[in-house]
């Protein structure tokens, strides 16, 4: 079995991960308490994924796993993207992000409300190499929130085959068979396979 050190303490994303990862034969180990949050000053999630999985390593001398996810919704000329956890300031609530987004998508039509979520997935070995894969989600913003599960931008997301749902609608089961998360996280087990 393959086991990583996660680089993320967020249990919303360590839930969806093991759910996922585990089921496909990769064991994740919890980040030691002892490491500090890696700050995220790349302009891109590949650079941020990165970042993070590299400083565990260098924490842990295992090889680690970091995600960074970023909402690029077309009508803002991709904003928030990378900046989605930080939205509405550096340290902004889910709903203050969720709230800033829906404040200014207010006045744009239903037609024009598309977006995409992005995930990164990157490992990170001790020998230095690393390997970084993504996965998408298509889908538009809703009007408002609904749905009490998932997190973030969750309750305003609707993904293009989700029928009209949210992803904070769908169930835990639903959203780990085919979020923007799950997908990159297939693709990193693939990778994974190829390369061994």
């Amino acid at each position: 079995m393959t086991t990583f050190v996660l680089a993320t303490a967020n249990p919303h994303k360590t839930e969806e991960m093991r759910a996922v990862l585990g089921d496909l034969g990769i064991e994740l180990l919890a980040r030691p308490a002892h490491v500090a949050e890696v700050e995220e000053n790349e302009v891109t999630l590949e650079g941020n994924a990165l970042l993070k999985a590299r400083a565990l390593v260098m924490a842990t001398g295992h090889a680690a796993i970091a995600d960074d996810t970023g909402l690029f919704v077309d009508a803002l000329g991709g904003r928030p993207g990378v900046f989605s956890a930080r939205y509405a300031g550096p340290d902004a609530t889910y709903d203050e992000n969720v709230t800033k987004l829906l404040d200014e998508m207010s006045e744009v039509d239903d037609m024009d409300r598309t977006a995409t979520f992005r995930t990164v997935v990157c490992v990170a070995y001790p020998s230095g190499e690393s390997l970084c894969v993504q996965g998408t989600l298509p889908g538009r913003i809703g009007r408002e929130r609904r749905g009490s599960n998932g997190f973030g931008y969750d309750p305003v997301f609707e993904p293009d085959d989700a029928e009209g749902r949210t992803l904070a609608q769908l169930t835990p089961d639903e959203k780990n068979a085919d979020s923007h998360r799950s997908r990159a996280l297939h693709a990193l087990v693939d990778a994974l396979r190829t390369s061994s």
